[in-house]
Formats: structure tokens, sequence, C-alpha cells
């Protein structure tokens, strides 16, 4: 929160149309009424593994305070991509969540762990009763790697009182004790689960090789899935031919992203750019990280982009894998004050698709494209993109490496 914030303290001086600390005080009215109480009959779409402390971990059950049928709508980014929900709304769904929390090491083996496992596997939420130890607590905590969470409080006992519908697919993958968590991963998207799903059940230690299964912090399971699956696509998309120059413009929560693929072989650089005045950066200039993998791919981690780095491969590894095609892909992003408060690197992957889902412009050169990405940047944010392409190390390769084809 910045200066200007505590000056206005949500009266609107900055003119935005959502406010962090209105949605903070919305959020405990509508809840603090359910939040009266330790033992409560509620509906999970899903389990929550914190990352602080490994391998001692919190372990948590989110749940509403009651029984919901459509409660699968509070943990569903690609959902909420898809018919365009809006801050307020997401905010909403994810603060009515309990999150019921236990400690337990990476490596244990209980009741409560058991439940947890169930509810991650479950192809629909379950029905649960929950009894806390005390009363839960709100505080509307957000970042970004993790979708929104509202009120906590630490678990006594936990009880399933539904069936939980596990497919059939995914019961294979947990009985087959030697299926190493990679194949599991790759099995199950091959079939239609979505990576949301996927990183779920890699979080509660319910694939891989029995003896190695563990926990894994939710944020963590996120980023490893990501990159499991786009390492997948990518020796597929290694062996199609190469791209025409094609341009694509779109956004997603105040997330705008343009994608310019060339007809190179793959490589890949994401610019994470932060304009001024916004919750995210209160210079006057704006400000901007990156990260970049050529042919071979990272042997670390993007450390300068981190889990969104990973977000956005996946999305056009899967566009490409769509197209046949392969490519060197630059990727400029621009997050403005329309994204007021982080609500997980959920948002990048799926900015990412519906920038790739709108009709592509397209180019007979790399000059006419780098002109036009140059136009629509001064034309949309007032900001000389020369400052930012002259730093790829994309753009230096395609202008200094000599191909074969020139001496023909």
């Amino acid at each position: 929160m910045n200066i200007q914030c505590l000056k206005c303290k949500g009266r609107g001086f900055c003119g935005r149309s959502f406010c962090a600390i209105l949605a903070k005080s919305n959020a405990i009215f509508k809840v603090r009424d359910d939040l009266d109480k330790s033992e409560f009959n509620g509906s999970s779409p899903a389990p929550f593994v914190g990352h602080y402390g490994y391998p001692y971990l919190n372990v948590g059950v989110l749940s509403t305070p009651y029984i919901i049928d459509e409660v699968w709508e509070y943990d569903a980014p690609r959902y909420w991509a898809n018919n365009n929900y809006q801050i307020p709304q997401i905010i909403d769904f994810r603060s009515s969540l309990i999150n019921s929390r236990f400690k337990a090491h990476a490596q244990d083996k209980n009741k409560l762990l058991e439940i947890s496992q169930e509810v991650g596997m479950a192809s629909l939420p379950v029905d649960i009763e929950i009894n806390l130890k005390e009363k839960p607590k709100f505080r509307l905590k957000t970042d970004a790697y993790s979708a929104p969470m509202g009120a906590s409080g630490n678990l006594e006992k936990a009880y399933i009182t539904s069936n939980p519908k596990v497919h059939t697919k995914v019961d294979k993958v947990y009985s087959d004790s030697d299926l190493k968590a990679n194949d599991a991963i790759i099995y199950l998207y091959q079939n239609n689960f979505d990576e949301n799903f996927l990183s779920k059940i890699l979080s509660v230690g319910t694939v891989g090789i029995r003896k190695n299964r563990k926990l894994v912090p939710t944020r963590w399971s996120i980023t490893a899935t990501d990159d499991m699956i786009a390492k997948h696509l990518v020796e597929q998309v290694r062996q199609y031919n190469e791209i025409d120059y094609q341009a694509y413009f779109g956004s997603y929560l105040g997330n705008y992203y343009l994608i310019l693929f060339f007809p190179e072989k793959w490589s890949y650089e994401l610019f994470e750019t932060y304009l001024p005045k916004t919750s995210w950066n209160t210079a006057n200039k704006i400000d901007y990280t990156t990260d970049y993998e050529g042919y071979n791919g990272r042997k670390n981690y993007a450390e300068n982009c981190a889990g969104g780095y990973y977000t956005v491969r996946l999305a056009i590894l899967e566009k490409l894998q769509k197209l046949k095609k392969q490519g060197t892909v630059l990727v400029l992003r621009f997050i403005t004050g329309e994204y007021a408060v982080p609500l997980g690197v959920w948002v990048t992957r799926e900015a990412t698709r519906k920038a790739l889902s709108i009709k592509p412009i397209c180019f007979s050169d790399r000059e006419l494209m780098l002109k036009y990405a140059k136009a629509l940047i001064k034309k949309k944010f007032n900001y000389n993109l020369d400052n930012l392409l002259k730093e790829s190390i994309i753009l230096k390769n395609l202008r200094n490496q000599m191909k074969l084809t020139r001496f023909f």
C-alpha cells in the first residue's frame, strides 16, 4: 500500500473502479456472521499447502461455512477468465472460503492429510464437517502466486460427509506406485485435466513414486506443473516448421500482453513492465523485469519474472502446438493500475491465453512488425518501446546471428 492509499483510506482519490481497502472492508462485512462459530458444515473445492517453515508446513482445507451447490466456482481460474470475471467478484469468492489448517511434516501420513488428499483429487467439491480450535479470524491475503485467501483457523477435527467423486484416470495415477510425478501430470494433462487441478494433486502428495510422495507448497506446485507441461510441449514444438511474423495483443484484469512471433527456432523472452504511478510501481518512470531462454531451455529458475515466466511460456507453447509451428517469441507484459491487487499467477496464464485467442496481425518482415509494436505501445501507454527492445536478447540474437541461407 502506498502513501496515497494511506491518505485516501478508500475514498476514491485515485479514480479507480476498484479499491483494495474497500474490498477488504466489504469482504469482512459479508462474512462476519459466518465466522462467529468454530464448528460448521461446508463445501470444499480445494486444499492449500503453505510454504513457510518447510518441511513443516501449514496444510489447509478451503471450505465455505455452509454447504453451497456451485462452490466449484470458488476455485476455477480458467472459468473466471473465460467468463471475464472481474476483481471484485473473484475477491468475493475467495474471501468466502475458510482455511482450516493444521501443521504437518512434508512426508507425514495421517487422517487429516488423507482428507486434504481426497479433497484435492475429487472431480467435484466435497461436503465436509469442520471443528476448529477457536473461531476463525479474517484477514484478506493476496500475493503474486496464489489466489486470494480469507479467514483461517486451526483445525482440530474434520470429516468428509459426502462421497468424493474421483475420476478413474486420477485414481489410476494415484494407485500406480511406480509412476513418476512428471509422467502422471502429463498423462492427466493429455486427458484434459487443467493445470489448476493438476497443481492441487501434486501439492497434496498424491502422484509420483509411492515412497517419494510428499507435500509440495501450493505456490511451488503451480510453477512445477506449468514447467512440466511446458517441457513436454516444447519437445513436440521443436519438430515443427517455423511460424510467420505474427503479433497478438490482448488483456485481462489490467494485464496487457503484446506477443511477437518470429520465424526462427524456439526461444522465448518475457518482459514484465510496470507502468508508473500504480500499486506495483509508485515511481515516476516505468520499471521492468525480464528473463530469457534459448532453444535448449533454462537450467535455473527464472528469478526475475518468477512464476509468471512459466505460466506465459505454457500458454505460448499451447498456441504453437495448436498451430503446429515453432518460433522465437518475444512477450511484453504491461501491468496497469487496473490490476489493483495481486490475484495469483493464474492471471498471467489466462491473460496470455486471451491475447492469443484474438486473430493475429501478420507481417512480411521483422521491421514492419516492430514498427507496429512501437506505434501500438506509444498509442496505448504513451511509452517509447525502444527502451525495452534495445535490452532484448532475442532481438540482439536476430540482428547478429548469421544463417546459412545468407551464403546461398
